[in-house]
């Protein structure tokens, strides 16, 4: 920093998501893989302190003048399980399989029997649902009239999908011209957020249950969450409760300086 006059200067530290991924059942005692009086529980508090030091250490070397933000582009919260999405498509008869895979495998090599499929979703912090309509995918089979008729349908069931003890875990689902402003290219047809984001999605075959508490893509304790931070620190009147904000106001308030 101390090289260049610089107009504007960014950093990204990665160290916060990936100790919430891969040690928040260490700290968290609702986290249903936390054990009391592990060696890690402090592990959380004491990286926050850390990169707490850091930044003060930098800010040291910066005049009263220099504006500063800091924000996360997404928040965190414990993961509790995992959906499998395309398990429950199987079992609900949406989507159908040419022949049952050996072990746990991703859907994208599995057979499946287009003619016969009505859905299919990947896997991740949320789902993606895709229907297989006529004139939009290679072997269509939801006529356009239906269309709305079974994306209404898929979207009851999947929000009254609950947790391996019965419980309903208040999963939320989209279709996205409900979130964005304006969809471009072929987004999914439903997005879904499993249990408020405390459960994840799942999208790899072979688990024979709809309900996991592994990931398919490896060790993972926390799942994405929908409130990040904003903190800033600078020349603008930000005095004050902003209430929520959201992620495209922080380019408006960066482009301000300039």
């Amino acid at each position: 920093m101390k090289e260049k006059n610089w107009d504007f200067f960014m950093f990204v530290d990665m160290g916060i998501d990936r100790l919430h991924h891969g040690f928040w059942k260490f700290f968290d005692p609702q986290h249903p893989k936390y054990i009391p009086g592990n060696p890690l529980e402090n592990s959380g508090l004491e990286y926050y302190k850390f990169i707490d030091r850091k930044i003060g250490e930098l800010l040291t070397n910066l005049s009263d003048n220099i504006s500063i933000i800091v924000v996360s582009d997404h928040g965190a919260k414990r993961m509790e399980g995992g959906i499998c999405i395309n398990e429950w498509l199987v079992k609900e008869g949406y989507l159908k399989l040419k022949s049952k895979p050996q072990g746990i495998v991703r859907l994208e090599e599995c057979e499946i029997d287009w003619k016969n499929t009505i859905a299919w979703a990947s896997g991740g912090y949320y789902a993606r649902v895709f229907l297989n309509v006529k004139g939009r995918e290679p072997e269509g089979v939801i006529a356009p009239g239906d269309y709305e008729k079974i994306r209404d349908e898929l979207k009851e069931k999947i929000e009254n999908i609950t947790d391996d003890k019965g419980n309903k875990i208040e999963t939320r689902v989209y279709k996205p011209e409900e979130v964005y402003r304006e969809i471009n290219n072929i987004p999914p047809d439903l997005i879904v957020l499993f249990g408020d984001l405390y459960w994840r999605s799942v999208g790899s075959i072979g688990f024979n249950s709809i309900w996991t508490h592994e990931n398919d893509t490896g060790p993972d304790d926390a799942n994405h969450a929908q409130h990040g931070i904003f903190i800033y620190r600078g020349e603008l009147d930000l005095k004050g409760d902003l209430g929520e904000i959201k992620i495209e106001d922080i380019k408006d308030i960066m482009l301000k300086h300039f």
